[in-house]
Protein backbone atom coordinates (compact mmCIF):
# COMPACT_ATOMS: atom_id res chain seq x y z
CA UNK A 1 0.00 0.00 0.00
CA UNK A 2 2.91 2.24 0.86
CA UNK A 3 4.75 2.16 -2.33
CA UNK A 4 1.27 2.84 -4.34
CA UNK A 5 0.57 6.00 -2.31
CA UNK A 6 3.72 7.19 -2.80
CA UNK A 7 2.84 6.36 -6.62
CA UNK A 8 -0.24 8.49 -6.65
CA UNK A 9 0.73 11.49 -4.51
CA UNK A 10 3.96 12.01 -6.69
CA UNK A 11 0.87 11.64 -9.97
CA UNK A 12 -0.91 14.04 -7.99
CA UNK A 13 2.34 16.63 -7.39
CA UNK A 14 2.92 16.31 -11.16
CA UNK A 15 -0.43 17.25 -12.12
CA UNK A 16 -0.27 20.96 -9.66
CA UNK A 17 2.71 21.25 -11.44
CA UNK A 18 1.21 21.36 -14.72
CA UNK A 19 -1.91 23.33 -13.41
CA UNK A 20 0.24 26.10 -11.80
CA UNK A 21 1.88 26.25 -15.86
CA UNK A 22 -1.83 26.53 -16.50
CA UNK A 23 -2.37 29.44 -14.79
CA UNK A 24 0.91 31.03 -15.60
CA UNK A 25 0.12 30.88 -19.54
CA UNK A 26 -2.96 32.34 -18.85
CA UNK A 27 -1.63 35.07 -16.55
CA UNK A 28 1.15 35.63 -19.50
CA UNK A 29 -1.81 35.57 -22.45
CA UNK A 30 0.76 32.92 -23.56
CA UNK A 31 -3.06 30.82 -25.06
CA UNK A 32 -0.72 29.03 -27.61
CA UNK A 33 0.73 26.51 -24.78
CA UNK A 34 -3.20 25.82 -23.69
CA UNK A 35 -3.25 23.05 -26.14
CA UNK A 36 0.01 21.08 -24.71
CA UNK A 37 -0.85 22.08 -21.45
CA UNK A 38 -4.51 20.48 -21.83
CA UNK A 39 -3.32 17.23 -23.20
CA UNK A 40 -1.40 16.76 -20.35
CA UNK A 41 -4.00 17.15 -18.06
CA UNK A 42 -5.81 14.80 -20.08
CA UNK A 43 -3.07 12.17 -19.61
CA UNK A 44 -2.59 12.94 -15.83
CA UNK A 45 -5.82 12.20 -15.00
CA UNK A 46 -6.58 9.40 -16.53
CA UNK A 47 -3.41 8.15 -14.75
CA UNK A 48 -5.03 9.38 -11.90
CA UNK A 49 -8.49 7.57 -12.57
CA UNK A 50 -6.24 4.50 -13.16
CA UNK A 51 -3.83 4.91 -9.96
CA UNK A 52 -7.14 5.81 -8.12
CA UNK A 53 -9.26 2.36 -9.01
CA UNK A 54 -6.00 0.27 -8.20
CA UNK A 55 -6.05 1.56 -4.48
CA UNK A 56 -9.32 0.84 -4.50
CA UNK A 57 -8.75 -2.61 -5.75
CA UNK A 58 -6.07 -3.14 -2.97
CA UNK A 59 -8.42 -1.93 -0.27
CA UNK A 60 -10.62 -4.86 -1.22
CA UNK A 61 -7.70 -7.58 -1.38
CA UNK A 62 -6.70 -5.74 2.10
CA UNK A 63 -10.27 -6.18 3.60
CA UNK A 64 -11.50 -2.87 3.46
CA UNK A 65 -14.20 -0.89 1.52
CA UNK A 66 -14.08 1.10 -1.42
CA UNK A 67 -14.14 5.38 -1.53
CA UNK A 68 -12.72 7.44 1.25
CA UNK A 69 -13.49 5.49 4.34
CA UNK A 70 -11.93 2.45 2.79
CA UNK A 71 -8.52 4.21 2.42
CA UNK A 72 -8.70 5.85 5.56
CA UNK A 73 -8.99 2.76 7.27
CA UNK A 74 -6.19 0.75 4.99
CA UNK A 75 -4.18 3.76 6.16
CA UNK A 76 -4.79 3.55 9.39
CA UNK A 77 -4.04 -0.08 9.50
CA UNK A 78 -0.77 0.09 7.70
CA UNK A 79 1.23 1.94 10.36
CA UNK A 80 2.37 5.55 11.19
CA UNK A 81 4.56 5.51 7.76
CA UNK A 82 1.45 4.63 5.55
CA UNK A 83 -0.78 6.86 7.51
CA UNK A 84 1.83 10.08 6.61
CA UNK A 85 1.95 9.32 2.87
CA UNK A 86 -1.90 8.65 2.97
CA UNK A 87 -1.91 12.43 4.98
CA UNK A 88 0.25 13.70 2.50
CA UNK A 89 -1.66 12.82 -1.03
CA UNK A 90 -4.97 14.13 0.77
CA UNK A 91 -3.21 17.42 0.91
CA UNK A 92 -2.10 17.51 -2.30
CA UNK A 93 -5.26 16.34 -3.79
CA UNK A 94 -6.86 19.74 -2.15
CA UNK A 95 -4.32 21.69 -3.55
CA UNK A 96 -4.86 20.04 -6.85
CA UNK A 97 -8.36 21.11 -6.61
CA UNK A 98 -8.10 24.60 -5.28
CA UNK A 99 -5.60 25.30 -8.17
CA UNK A 100 -8.27 23.39 -10.69
CA UNK A 101 -10.88 25.55 -9.28
CA UNK A 102 -8.70 28.76 -9.93
CA UNK A 103 -7.76 27.98 -13.39
CA UNK A 104 -11.50 27.35 -13.91
CA UNK A 105 -12.18 30.92 -12.89
CA UNK A 106 -9.54 32.31 -15.11
CA UNK A 107 -11.04 30.37 -18.04
CA UNK A 108 -14.33 32.28 -17.25
CA UNK A 109 -12.98 35.28 -16.89
CA UNK A 110 -11.18 35.76 -20.52
CA UNK A 111 -14.37 34.06 -22.11
CA UNK A 112 -16.42 36.93 -20.53
CA UNK A 113 -13.97 39.34 -21.69
CA UNK A 114 -13.98 37.85 -24.93
CA UNK A 115 -17.70 37.52 -24.73
CA UNK A 116 -18.01 41.24 -24.02
CA UNK A 117 -15.27 42.58 -26.84
CA UNK A 118 -17.22 40.52 -29.72
CA UNK A 119 -20.37 42.10 -28.21
CA UNK A 120 -18.93 45.41 -28.63
CA UNK A 121 -17.28 44.97 -31.96
CA UNK A 122 -20.38 43.18 -33.59
CA UNK A 123 -22.55 46.23 -31.83
CA UNK A 124 -19.62 48.96 -33.19
CA UNK A 125 -19.38 47.67 -36.33
CA UNK A 126 -22.83 48.16 -38.06
CA UNK A 127 -22.10 52.12 -37.14
CA UNK A 128 -18.64 52.61 -37.83
CA UNK A 129 -17.27 49.39 -40.68
CA UNK A 130 -19.04 49.18 -43.95
CA UNK A 131 -18.41 45.42 -46.01
CA UNK A 132 -15.39 46.15 -47.50
CA UNK A 133 -13.62 46.74 -43.76
CA UNK A 134 -13.14 50.74 -44.11
CA UNK A 135 -14.61 53.44 -41.51
CA UNK A 136 -17.55 54.89 -43.14
CA UNK A 137 -17.12 58.69 -43.17
CA UNK A 138 -20.32 60.65 -42.21
CA UNK A 139 -21.41 62.27 -45.72
CA UNK A 140 -20.15 66.08 -46.35
CA UNK A 141 -17.43 65.43 -44.11
CA UNK A 142 -14.45 65.30 -46.86
CA UNK A 143 -12.24 63.13 -47.71
CA UNK A 144 -10.52 59.77 -46.36
CA UNK A 145 -6.82 60.99 -45.84
CA UNK A 146 -5.78 58.61 -43.18
CA UNK A 147 -8.30 56.18 -43.39
CA UNK A 148 -7.55 55.34 -47.64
Amino acid sequence: MLGHLRTETACIEEFLSVLDQEALAMSDRAFTDLASIATRKTVLLERMAELDAQREALQATLGFGPGRAGADAAAAAGGAEVERVWQTLLQVAGQAREHNLRNGSMVYAHLDFTQQALHFLQASAQLFYGPDGVRKTQAGSGNRLAAG
